[in-house]
């Protein structure tokens, strides 16, 4: 059997010792046969320690290669050992851990999961570095037991990370009933912290507040509303070492005086956004500070500051250069001087929202003044101010295409002739709060049905109305208009559905009927909202299930005759009142508005007659407009049925209203196509709109845009990166007036 072959290293030491002694005298020595063995030895222990115990060559095998007379001619100097030949290729690593840690981070904080971001965590080291930050940056303090190891991990003596540092945003509004000075202090450790949010902590002190505003110098945002506790001093800790302060909410906070909040104005001149409500010991000098030292002030909300009067409502808006909302909810102070005292050429270019509710005190010469000086005002809300009459609303219209939402609910003086102005040049509004403005009959509710973007309508008390203008709304909600491009060529036409309501305040209306609700219920697939308290038709017992619950606080009297339907409860509706066979004959298939028929024999004249209809009606506006430029305020009520006192101002002159637009010609219709036999006689002449032209609104849809206002109340600004954000700021609480009917 063959033995095994000695290895490269051993073959080559052994061929060069054999060539040396080749090259040596023949009369060499023993001693020199035995040095050129020793030597044999050393070169192949030299060479490979692996290769010592190699099995020597057999003597009948050879291999030519190593066959070289001349040992410098040998390969042993330029041919390595097998160790000196192995590869040295870089170590194959996965390509995501050669990415920057600046796009890990960007990934990792794109999970919201805080469970799989702990995975991240735990995958490495280097993982962990970057994630560490994103997982601590707003610790959840949602139950007590989070919130002790919270605590526990940021009192270590020995983290392995700095936890203190990584945590911005601190809420305890979930443990508000429970939050003490004893539950804040332990956060006090935290040295960076932005956002804080300590809403309705009635057990807080400045014990526990104070040392965590001084220990974190770089606070954008504080929001303490309902923290009754807290006084004065916490102001002044705020002033003195948050000179970055840019929102804070103090609503409901009693104990909170002038002079700190002068202190606060003085230093913190980045202040964006202010909420005051129920403050009423907050007077003019405190609003006047802000106004005076804050330039930058976006959104301040005085809502219930009865003490607040004309000085400082003029001050915002002459030096508010970007404010941009403004509540002055209950002021009852306030009058037209508020805002007749601004110079004639101040334009508050920014202002969106304006909100004078129960400012009992202005008439149509502060409307008329407020137009001009805002002309791009969005959200209007004149709620309860008595005094205005059509000529405000005439004012109003002036906004055209800027105005979306508008309350003018209990301005009893209000007539058809002004909501017709209304309608015609400010066809973009989406919300119209009309509530017990007794005067209005079915001729303004048919002029609202035309516009394209009405998505609730409040119509509470609004007793004058009838089944007629559900019709009108239920036919502009289901009445298709085929659209087409006039620089096409091709022949293809879009229909373009138009039904946009989602909530209708129909309380107290007694005389609407069971046909006209199933009609406008199928015309409106995005209702969404249907109140009907106090209808008589609707107080059956066979709607009850559908109806919503009536508030613990109601009265008997209320209890029983609450009828408001929501959500499921109006989908649910709609299923029950189509399927029961007593409701079959007012189901028709299709309902044509009056407005839009004509009473006329069909090709009788019938372009002329078209014709001269478009001439006379302008179209409306529906240039391009992005629909999330800007701020809404969907806070849509029912309107509340209290009668204010008009007080000692009721008898104030007003300018005489200008004298209303022209009037298009009304054209007997015949409403027995498609009504009910028991209407028909009830049906009254309105005039002919003609087909809605095609939108070309590229913006997005209405319902998919963020609300500044709002939900995107951040505390500082938009986006939320600008600053900081509160929970309690970031929403506005929806009153529904159905909780307040009587």
């Amino acid at each position: 059997m063959r033995p095994p072959a000695p290895s490269l290293d051993v073959i080559a030491a052994r061929n060069s010792a054999t060539a040396s002694a080749a090259a040596a005298a023949p009369s060499a020595t023993t001693g020199s046969n035995l040095q050129t063995i020793n030597m044999t030895d050393d070169a192949r222990d030299s060479r490979s320690s692996s290769s010592t115990n190699s099995p020597v060559l057999a003597d009948n095998e050879e291999s030519d290669f190593f066959h070289v007379a001349n040992d410098s001619q040998s390969s042993l100097g330029v041919v390595p050992n097998l160790q000196d030949m192995q590869v040295s290729d870089s170590e194959c690593l996965p390509k995501v851990t050669v990415l920057p840690s600046e796009i890990l981070i960007s990934i990792f904080s794109r999970i919201n999961n805080p469970s799989e971001l702990l995975n991240c965590m735990l995958t490495c080291k280097r993982w962990a570095r970057n994630v560490v930050e994103i997982l601590w940056h707003r610790p959840a303090c949602t139950t007590w037991i989070k919130h002790s190891n919270i605590c526990a991990t940021l009192g270590l003596e020995k983290p392995f990370f700095t936890y203190t540092d990584f945590v911005k945003r601190l809420n305890l509004a979930s443990l508000a009933d429970k939050v003490n000075d004893g539950s804040v202090i332990p956060l006090a450790v935290c040295t960076r912290v932005e956002r804080l949010t300590l809403t309705n902590c009635h057990g807080l002190t400045d014990l526990g507040l104070i040392p965590l505003v001084r220990g974190n110098p770089h606070l954008l945002a504080v929001d303490i509303s309902g923290d009754r506790n807290i006084t004065e001093k916490s102001i002044f800790a705020m002033a003195e070492n948050c000179h970055r302060l840019q929102g804070l909410n103090v609503s409901n906070c009693k104990q909170i005086s002038n002079e700190s909040m002068v202190q606060l104005a003085k230093n913190c001149k980045y202040i964006k956004r202010l909420k005051l409500n129920d403050c009423d010991q907050v007077n003019d000098s405190a609003v006047l500070a802000f106004a005076n030292h804050c330039p930058n002030i976006l959104e301040i909300d005085l809502h219930q500051c009865a003490n607040i009067g004309n000085e400082p409502v003029t001050a915002l808006l002459s030096q508010g250069l970007a404010l941009r909302e403004l509540r002055l909810v209950n002021c009852d102070l306030i009058d037209d001087g508020a805002f007749l005292s601004l110079t004639p050429n101040r334009i508050c270019e920014h202002l969106r929202i304006l909100d004078l509710t129960s400012c009992t005190r202005l008439t149509d010469r502060a409307v008329d003044k407020i137009i001009d000086a805002a002309p791009r005002l969005r959200n209007l809300v004149l709620a309860k101010c008595s005094n205005i009459t059509d000529s405000a609303v005439y004012s109003i219209s002036r906004l055209g295409k800027n105005l979306h939402y508008v309350h003018l609910g209990h301005c009893r003086n209000i007539t058809d002739e002004s909501i017709k102005r209304l309608v015609q040049f400010c066809n973009r509004i989406r919300y119209i709060d009309l509530g017990c403005c007794t005067h209005l009959t079915d001729e303004s509710v048919i002029q609202l049905s035309k516009l394209p973007k009405l998505k609730r309508i409040g119509l509470v008390k609004c007793s004058s109305i009838t089944d007629e203008c559900m019709y009108a709304l239920a036919g502009a909600n289901r009445a298709a208009t085929v659209r087409r491009n006039p620089q096409s060529t091709n022949p293809r036409r879009h229909e373009h559905h138009l039904g946009s309501l989602e909530r209708v305040h129909l309380s107290y209306c007694t005389n609407l009927t069971l046909p006209s609700i199933i009609c406008l219920l199928n015309s409106c697939p995005k209702l969404t909202h249907l109140s009907l308290t106090g209808v008589p038709a609707f107080l059956r017992d066979d709607l009850e299930p559908f109806c919503r619950e009536a508030p613990p606080d109601f009265t008997e009297h209320q209890r029983a005759v609450f009828c408001v339907f929501s959500g499921q409860g109006v989908s649910g509706l709609r299923h029950f009142l189509n399927s029961q066979p007593e409701f079959a004959q007012y189901q028709l298939p299709y309902y044509t508005p009056l407005y839009m028929r004509r009473a006329i024999p069909p090709n009788q004249g019938a372009p002329q007659e078209q014709a001269q209809v478009q001439a006379q009606t302008p179209a409306p506006d529906m240039d391009g407009f992005d629909d999330a430029d800007g701020v809404e305020d969907d806070d849509m009520g029912d309107g509340s049925e209290i009668a204010l006192d008009p007080g000692p101002f009721a008898n104030e002159a007003v300018p005489p209203p200008p004298p209303p637009p022209p009037h298009h010609p009304i054209i007997p219709l015949h409403p027995h196509h498609f009504l009910p036999p028991h209407l028909v006689s009830a049906t009254i002449g309105v005039e002919i709109q003609p087909e809605i032209q095609a939108d070309h609104d590229t913006g997005p849809p209405t319902g998919s845009h963020p609300r500044p206002s709002a939900s995107g109340w951040d505390g500082i600004g938009s986006p939320v990166a600008d600053g900081a954000s509160t929970a309690s700021m970031q929403a506005q609480i929806e009153e529904d007036d159905d909780h307040t009917l009587a």
